[in-house]
This record gives structure tokens, C-alpha cells and sequence, in this order.
């Protein structure tokens, strides 16, 4: 049974309509075609995985940035965060972690605080892995205002298969490190901008795991 729990998962409930529909859809298939049926019980399997929602053990030492979503690191940069949230108009260091359609898609926030702005915007839907996505595509952002008064910028974009994101937290919410915050289908992107002086601990090409990797050290600022 501990075994059977390593590779079964909790299923998030957005994914219970999308595991239904699939199902029915292969039931069809079968009448049709045992060849038929069997590829479409795959894709009911896998659309059952892409929805996994694993508890997570985040760190708990105090000032420490954690991952928002499972994926790759695929930039880390000088930017300016969205317009639309409000924050100063000056370049802060930027990682992008890009989820393919096999990873696990719930989001978590990366720090503790309270969430003062939420603002979405519509675009287009091109491969989240490049660098205009962050400009050009539909985005959710989110502000976090952290205890000591600093902010930072968590973004949720979509993708080439992505075209929904989902958001399950309000404005004045206070959230606490790795707790879950939205959710996008089928394949995206998340970006987090960092608070100014404040460098990441990650590089380009490392697996991260939402609520566990740590992102980067709001303890530690300036480089080495």
C-alpha cells in the first residue's frame, strides 16, 4: 500500500471535470475500437497525472524564497514587473520556471505575506519559454507584500497548450510560504521577481519543485 501511495496522487479538484470527460469520451472509444479505447484510457491517465496535487514539505527557516511551481528554470534576468500591479517602474532579477505538460501545474507562493494586488491580462499564447511570453502573453500577476515591507511579483503565464489560468486567492489574503495559489492548463510558465539587492540561489536548467526548492535568501543580497 505505501508503494501504491508513492505513484498515486491526490487529484486537484479542477481536474475532476477534465478526468470525466476523458473517461467518457474513452468509453466511446471502446465501442468503437479496443485500439481506439486504450489510447484514449492513456490520455485519461495522463490527464488524471497532469492534475496531481502532492503535499509538499517547504522549508520553514524565516526569509527564504521558495519555487512557486515544479519545472526548469529556464531565465534569470533583469526586468521590469507588470505595469499593471503597481509596483516601481526599475528592473528586478526575474526567474522564470517553465512547466511542461507532464508537470504538476499547482501553484504555491513563494514567500509569506499578504496579497495587495491581482491583475489579469489577456495576449496571445506563444511558447512560454521565450522570453517575449513574459510580454506578449495572457498573464495573471500577482503583488505580495512580505512582513518587512518589501514586495514581490509572482506571474502566471500561459502558454502554447495553456489557455486557462486559474487563481484561488483574493486581495488581503495573508498567505503563508508553499501554500497553493492557482493552477494552469495544460503547460505554462511562472515568473518571479525578486525583491531589489535580493539574488537567486538557482541556475538555468535546475529541476524545482513548488513549495520545497528554494528560490533564493532574502538574508543574503549583493553578489559574492
Amino acid at each position: 500500500m505505501q508503494m501504491l501511495g508513492t505513484f498515486i496522487k491526490p487529484m486537484h479538484r479542477e481536474g475532476v471535470r477534465f478526468v470525466a470527460i476523458f473517461a467518457a469520451i474513452t468509453v466511446g472509444l471502446f465501442l468503437i475500437s479496443d485500439f481506439l479505447g486504450w489510447i484514449g484510457a492513456g490520455l485519461t491517465v495522463w490527464c488524471y497525472y497532469f492534475f496531481r496535487d502532492p503535499e509538499r514539505v517547504t522549508p520553514t527557516r524565516e526569509g527564504l524564497i521558495v519555487s512557486p511551481a515544479d519545472g526548469i528554470v529556464s531565465l534569470i534576468e533583469p526586468a521590469v514587473p507588470p505595469a499593471e500591479l503597481g509596483l516601481p517602474d526599475q528592473p528586478l532579477t526575474r526567474v522564470s520556471v517553465f512547466m511542461n505538460v507532464f508537470n504538476c501545474h499547482v501553484n504555491r507562493v513563494p514567500v509569506s505575506g499578504e496579497i495587495t494586488a491581482i491583475a489579469y491580462r489577456p495576449g496571445k499564447f506563444l511558447n512560454a519559454s521565450l522570453d517575449k511570453a513574459s510580454v506578449d502573453n495572457e498573464r495573471n500577476s500577482l503583488a505580495i507584500r512580505m512582513q518587512d515591507g518589501r514586495s514581490i511579483a509572482v506571474v502566471q503565464i500561459a502558454g502554447l497548450v495553456a489557455r486557462r489560468i486559474v487563481c484561488f486567492t483574493e486581495i488581503g489574503a495573508q498567505m503563508t510560504t508553499g501554500e497553493r495559489f492557482g493552477l494552469i492548463r495544460f503547460g505554462s510558465r511562472l515568473d518571479v521577481y525578486l525583491p531589489e539587492g535580493v539574488e537567486p540561489l538557482v541556475q538555468i536548467g535546475q529541476t524545482m519543485i513548488a513549495g520545497e526548492t528554494v528560490l533564493a535568501d532574502l538574508h543574503l543580497t549583493g553578489r559574492a
